[in-house]
C-alpha cells in the first residue's frame, strides 16, 4: 500500500520572517502602533476627498425586508477558570460594539470599514480587559474580544455579493474545535485601525447589517430589499494537520459556491482563501497529523 503524496507545506510570511524590529525591541512598539495608526487616518482622509472610496455611515432601526444570511455565535467558550473573567468581559465588549454595527446600511457603490464603524475600543467608552490574539498567544487587552463580530460580519458577507477588500486572519490556530461551528480559517484578525475588514458593495442594492448580544449567542444578519436571484454555501475543503521540525501546522482551503435561487443548480464557485497556520495546543485523539521529512 503507498502512501498517499503530501503537497509541500508553504507556510505564512509572518512564521517565516526573522523577528519584527518591535519583536526585539518591545519599547519600539507604541511608535509603530501609532505610525500604522496614522497611515491608515491619512488613507481614510485621502480615500474620501478623492471620491475613491464612499464609507458607509447611515444607521437605521428599520429592517430591511429580506434576511440574506443570519448567524449565531456562542458567547462563553469554557477556557482556564482563572481566565473566564475576561471571557464575560468580552460580552461587554461585543454589547459595545455590536451597538455600533446594528442598522448600518452600506449602500451601491459605498464600503464598510469595521474600524471606521466601530472605532477605536477604549476603557473611556466602557470597554474593559478581555481576551487578545497575538504572536500565538492569547493575552488580556482593553477590547479583547470584539473579533468574534468581525468574524461574525466576515461569514455573513461570504454569503452575499459584497466584496471583501480587505480581510487579515491570524497565524496561529490556539484553540481545538470542541464546539466549531464554522470552517476553520474565516475568522478576521483586528487591530485598531490597521488591521481591517473592509468590504464594499458593488451591487446595485443596498445591505443592511443587523447585529446584536443575547443571553447565549452574538446574533447578525444581513439583510437587503429585494430577494437575490443566487445564494452562496461555503465550505473548507482539504483539511490537513502537519507536523514538521517538531511544530504541527494546519491548512485548508475555503471554497464558496454559488447556486441559483430558482433552479437550485450549481452556477459557480471560487475558492476564497488557501489558509495556513502554526497550532499551539496538541491535537487530541481522532486527529490524523501527518509527518512531514
Amino acid at each position: 500500500m503507498t502512501t498517499p503524496s503530501v503537497e509541500p507545506l508553504e507556510l505564512p510570511a509572518r512564521l517565516t520572517a526573522p523577528p519584527r524590529l518591535t519583536q526585539r525591541h518591545p519599547w519600539l512598539l507604541p511608535v509603530a502602533v501609532a505610525t500604522h495608526r496614522a497611515r491608515r487616518r491619512t488613507r481614510w482622509v485621502r480615500d474620501a476627498w478623492s471620491g475613491r472610496v464612499v464609507w458607509a455611515t447611515q444607521r437605521t432601526g428599520s429592517d430591511l425586508p429580506v434576511r440574506v444570511k443570519q448567524h449565531g455565535s456562542l458567547l462563553l467558550r469554557e477556557l482556564d477558570p482563572d481566565r473566564m473573567h475576561l471571557q464575560h468581559n468580552k460580552v461587554t465588549n461585543l454589547r459595545l460594539a455590536a451597538g455600533r454595527v446594528d442598522g448600518l446600511v452600506v449602500a451601491p457603490g459605498q464600503t464598510f470599514s469595521f474600524n471606521k464603524v466601530v472605532g477605536n475600543c477604549t476603557r473611556r467608552k466602557g470597554y474593559l480587559d478581555g481576551m487578545r490574539l497575538s504572536d500565538g498567544s492569547a493575552d488580556a487587552g482593553v477590547g479583547g474580544g470584539i473579533c468574534q463580530l468581525a468574524n461574525l460580519v466576515h461569514w455573513m458577507v461570504l454569503h452575499s455579493p459584497l466584496t471583501v477588500v480587505e480581510r487579515s486572519e491570524h497565524s496561529f490556530d490556539l484553540f481545538p474545535d470542541q464546539g466549531r461551528m464554522l470552517p476553520w480559517g474565516v475568522g478576521c484578525s483586528i487591530v485598531y485601525n490597521y488591521v481591517d475588514l473592509v468590504v464594499r458593495n458593488d451591487t446595485d442594492r443596498p445591505f443592511q447589517l443587523r447585529a446584536w448580544v443575547g443571553d447565549r449567542y452574538l446574533h447578525g444578519q444581513l439583510r437587503t430589499d429585494e430577494p437575490p436571484g443566487l445564494r452562496y454555501t461555503v465550505e473548507a475543503r482539504d483539511e490537513q494537520f502537519l507536523r514538521r521540525d517538531g511544530r504541527v501546522f494546519r491548512r485548508n482551503q475555503v471554497w464558496r459556491r454559488v447556486i441559483d435561487r430558482r433552479t437550485g443548480e450549481q452556477v459557480g464557485e471560487e475558492l476564497v482563501k488557501r489558509n495556513c497556520a502554526l497550532v499551539v495546543y496538541e491535537p487530541g485523539p481522532g486527529v490524523e497529523v501527518l509527518e512531514l521529512d
